[in-house]
């Protein structure tokens, strides 16, 4: 097949079609009729030989092929907008939304700071933080181009990956002040008392448990929650106990008036990852907001005591 005998700009509809999943809500996107999208449609389907969308009950669903045509299709046409973008632009003039894959807590605590200075100088830069769910679908997130950027741990990527060590996070045991393991912290008072997990899987276990286990102890984990957010609520309201990375912990605690003791078992911390796909290396929007998020965490990590350290990532052992 020659090029010439393309019209590129199906593409672009393409895109939308299978992003959509829906020829009426693609159309409103593409600021297109919806016969005009339809049209389009059929030709995409001459032209790639497959269905491409199928009615599925009330909706549509993609076809195999049009699956595997998603994540090729975003890089040919991401590609295609940075050899056609316009050189050293201004940070002032970009118009551009850039999408970032990050915990509910790290997203209360970055956010705002974060916001103020894309204001100061992007304000074109539209920002969209979607949701974390794991380390493995953030990846998965980035390689089909339906995010941008990823905070998380990645203990390792694949070469077409981009990853930055932003800082490390230690754990710290948080409770309420007048929690009654609070007086004389031991290992004991630690194991006596029910704990609340923070799991985005919703797993109940984790390497915590496995380094008890190794010293022939055993903890009740009350209750899992998928995020940080509730956590620093349901301890000061009950006698559950905690293990937070410190940043949140420092972040939350003083509002909910909790007290903080180091472990009473070796616990390894972990380290706090920004990754994005290669393919977006060069985009001005992306760099950008990449690197407020590196000064910021940079500046959070500065700063002395436990109180200041960023925010942390929900896969952690506790």
């Amino acid at each position: 097949m020659h090029l010439r005998s393309v019209d590129l700009n199906l593409l672009v509809i393409l895109d939308a079609l299978l992003d959509e999943a829906h020829v009426t809500r693609a159309a409103v996107r593409l600021g297109l009729s919806q016969p005009a999208t339809s049209s389009a449609l059929d030709r995409c389907r001459a032209l790639f030989g497959d269905p491409l969308l199928e009615r599925s009950g009330a909706g549509m669903r993609l076809t195999h092929r049009a699956e595997a045509l998603r994540a090729p299709l975003r890089a040919v046409l991401e590609e295609t907008r940075d050899l056609l973008a316009p050189v050293d632009i201004p940070l002032d003039q970009l118009r551009q939304t850039v999408r970032f894959v990050v915990d509910d807590f790290t997203t209360g605590f970055l956010a705002p700071p974060l916001v103020a200075r894309l204001w100061e100088t992007a304000p074109g830069i539209d920002l969209v933080f979607e949701s974390w769910r794991s380390s493995e679908n953030a990846l998965e997130a980035l390689e089909r181009g339906d995010a941008d950027l990823a905070l998380s741990v990645f203990p390792r990527v694949e070469p077409d990956f981009r990853r930055e060590l932003l800082g490390e996070q230690t754990y710290v045991v948080s409770m309420r002040r007048d929690h009654p393991a609070a007086r004389g912290f031991d290992l004991d008072r630690w194991l006596a008392w029910p704990h609340v997990l923070v799991s985005g899987t919703g797993q109940t276990r984790g390497a915590l448990d496995a380094a008890l286990a190794r010293l022939d102890r055993v903890r009740r984990v009350a209750v899992t929650v998928p995020g940080f957010a509730l956590v620093p609520s349901l301890l000061a309201a009950t006698d559950l106990i905690a293990m937070l990375p410190s940043g949140v912990a420092a972040t939350l605690g003083h509002a909910h008036d909790l007290v903080f003791f180091p472990p009473p078992i070796p616990v390894e911390g972990f380290p706090l990852h920004l990754a994005w796909h290669r393919r977006r290396a060069h985009d001005p929007a992306i760099v950008h907001v990449a690197d407020l998020v590196r000064e910021l965490t940079q500046e959070l990590f500065a700063r002395p005591g436990p109180s200041s350290a960023p925010a942390a990532h929900p896969a952690h052992p506790g």
